[in-house]
């Protein structure tokens, strides 16, 4: 792409921070004056220049092969064949039986996110990930918990650059300098174990090592506020703090969610302070945090295929994601190894 050569333009080089002032606040750049009697026109070229780049770049859907079966010895969720999901209990607080099911649901969530997240290099497929995710739960003896719930197509969701979430593994070869989200569900002894991770495709950029690691910070700011008797708004303030440092959108159209015997189950857990997320949190509680934090904004759209999340402005974005349960003193982390 050719160098922008007027003045405009070339101050424009300068990368204007995520969140940008209002006209007559101070300018970014330090100078002392009005951003409208600075910055704020070379920032305007430099947004064409990067949407154009950004438009350019954009994730496009490749084919997507045919669904992969499960022996039929692997224990499956009521969905597997209809792709209908039952409400379930209802029930936020899990007894102690239930929490040693989840505990080891979620340690076999972990070990297939550990290895898929390992095998993520240039050249691979999303497809090749998904196939080699849908071998891993199954080795575990568990069920690939995606795979057809509400009819989606796959073991494992891969989300790419700036796909937010949802992304369809499909014949799209991974390149030099993507990131990757890999969000991975086994549903083993009846119960679900959810987590997920930002992976580096080879040779990333520092913009994006940064937004990666932020997130992770994100998410583990939001376990700290995990406390019982403590409304689940805490949780969202927590992360949305946290980026708000940074410049960084927090995604809204999506949430945790409790978690067990359902793989999405009542509790609704937002990544951004929500007054109206009153619930308090009560030892026993299951449920996942998975921020979604986006360079830009944090307005999302949906490719036609009605699951593939992306930003509205096509900036990266990130995510990581740990299912938790409510303890006396605060959390435990059920998909993390020792």
């Amino acid at each position: 792409m050719n160098l922008p050569t007027s003045p405009a333009a070339s101050a424009a080089l300068a990368r204007p921070p995520n969140k940008l002032p209002r006209p007559n606040d101070p300018c970014w750049c330090g100078s002392g004056k009005k951003y409208k009697k600075c910055h704020q026109e070379p920032d305007a070229e430099f947004s064409k220049i990067e949407r154009k780049r950004l438009e350019e770049n954009r994730v496009r859907p490749g084919r997507v092969s045919p669904m992969r079966s499960v022996p039929d010895a692997i224990p499956k969720p009521d969905y597997w064949k209809t792709g209908q999901p039952s409400r379930g209990t209802g029930r936020t607080v899990r007894t102690p039986e239930e929490v040693v099911r989840m505990r080891s649901a979620g340690l076999a969530a972990s070990r297939i996110l550990r290895l898929a997240g390992a095998f993520v290099k240039p050249g691979i497929t999303t497809d090749d990930i998904d196939a080699y995710v849908h071998e891993l739960t199954i080795k575990e003896g568990g069920y690939p918990s995606p795979l057809n719930y509400r009819g989606f197509p796959k073991s494992v969701c891969t989300s790419v650059n700036e796909v937010i979430c949802h992304g369809i593994p499909d014949d799209r070869k991974l390149l030099d300098g993507d990131i990757v989200n890999l969000d991975v569900t086994i549903f083993l002894d009846g119960v679900h174990g959810d987590c997920n991770a930002t992976f580096f495709v080879g040779d990333v950029d520092e913009e994006s090592r940064q937004l990666v690691r932020v997130t992770h910070e994100c998410l583990m700011k939001g376990i700290e506020a995990v406390k019982p008797g403590r409304p689940i708004s805490d949780i969202g303030r927590n992360i949305e703090q946290h980026a708000d440092q940074y410049g960084y959108g927090v995604v809204r159209a999506y949430c945790g969610h409790g978690i067990s015997e359902t793989f999405h189950a009542p509790l609704q857990i937002p990544h951004y302070f929500d007054a109206r997320s009153t619930t308090k949190m009560e030892v026993g509680m299951t449920f996942t945090i998975e921020p979604m934090i986006a360079m830009g904004t944090w307005e999302e759209t949906t490719w036609d295929d009605d699951w593939t999340a992306v930003t509205r402005d096509l900036k990266r974005t990130a995510q990581f994601e740990h299912t938790i349960l409510v303890t006396e003193t605060g959390a435990e982390i059920l998909t993390r190894e020792p």
